[in-house]
């Protein structure tokens, strides 16, 4: 009995197989499963967890939702993980509209995945003005929209002022804004290079996005190439901050939010 043999003889008898069919058969189903896993993963979509809430009131603290990969093409950062080559470009890129909401790798840190809302595109000048957003030097439309539910990183829960703001292409988002003279409320003018988009969170008063610079520890402008994906729907929802007494971790669930589209 040669070599090769022997240990096949051998992996049998650790899989609990006799026949050469059956260990084929238990060797190559995992394998399949994980190659078609970390394909759908890469070329479908991929779940994601939000741990902090500068995007509320559109996503909270607490939800899992699923970003859709295929919408902008591929890049290395579609791939779990950043595996391969750097470019400028994607593979079948489309390129985001204004509005959409966006799974990212943070520019200065790719090893971060951040998400939030596409401001700016190739070209556009954006800059807040006490507190309003312009964009292309005209000033969006700001209507108010009653109150909502702010959750902070504590979990506190406080009442914010909610507006709905209307992008240039007619998309229209919800955000909380608490006041109009903050540290983001007043920037210089961001003209958004080719490759580049800018981001905002849409809870504008807590949200760290490209009105600050990577020299800032922001985001600044993201290159296309480190997108990841667009957030489509959220598939489940925990108030983990608020579940302190065991007794009380089955209502925190918020049941009322799985399946909602991310908007």
């Amino acid at each position: 009995m040669t070599f090769l043999e022997t240990a096949w003889d051998g992996l049998k008898h650790l899989l609990g197989v006799k026949d050469n069919k059956a260990a084929l058969r238990a060797i190559f189903e995992p394998v399949a499963i994980v190659l078609v896993t970390f394909a759908s993963t890469t070329a479908i979509a991929q779940p994601f967890y939000v741990p902090s809430g500068s995007m509320q009131p559109t996503l909270a603290i607490g939800d899992a939702f699923v970003a859709a990969k295929y919408p902008y093409g591929y890049s290395r950062y579609s791939v779990p993980f950043g595996i391969g080559p750097a470019a400028k470009g994607r593979l079948l890129q489309t390129m985001p509209q204004q509005g959409d909401v966006v799974v990212f790798r943070l520019p200065r840190d790719p090893s971060q995945t951040y998400i939030k809302r596409v401001i700016g595109l190739p070209g556009d000048r954006v800059q807040m003005i006490d507190g309003r957003l312009w964009i292309n030097g005209k000033e969006l439309s700001l209507a108010s929209d009653g109150q909502g539910k702010d959750e902070a990183e504590d979990g506190t829960i406080t009442d914010a002022p909610r507006f709905v703001e209307t992008l240039p292409n007619g998309v229209k988002h919800p955000i909380y804004k608490w006041g109009w003279d903050g540290p983001g409320d007043n920037t210089r003018l961001f003209i958004v290079p080719a490759g580049h988009m800018f981001m905002m969170g849409d809870n504008r008063d807590n949200s760290l996005d490209s009105r600050w610079s990577e020299e800032q520890q922001g985001v600044g402008f993201v290159p296309v190439e480190n997108l990841v994906g667009r957030a489509e729907f959220v598939v489940g929802s925990y108030d983990f901050l608020n579940a302190h007494a065991f007794w009380t971790w089955i209502g925190e669930f918020r049941l009322s939010r799985v399946f909602n589209g991310v908007k």
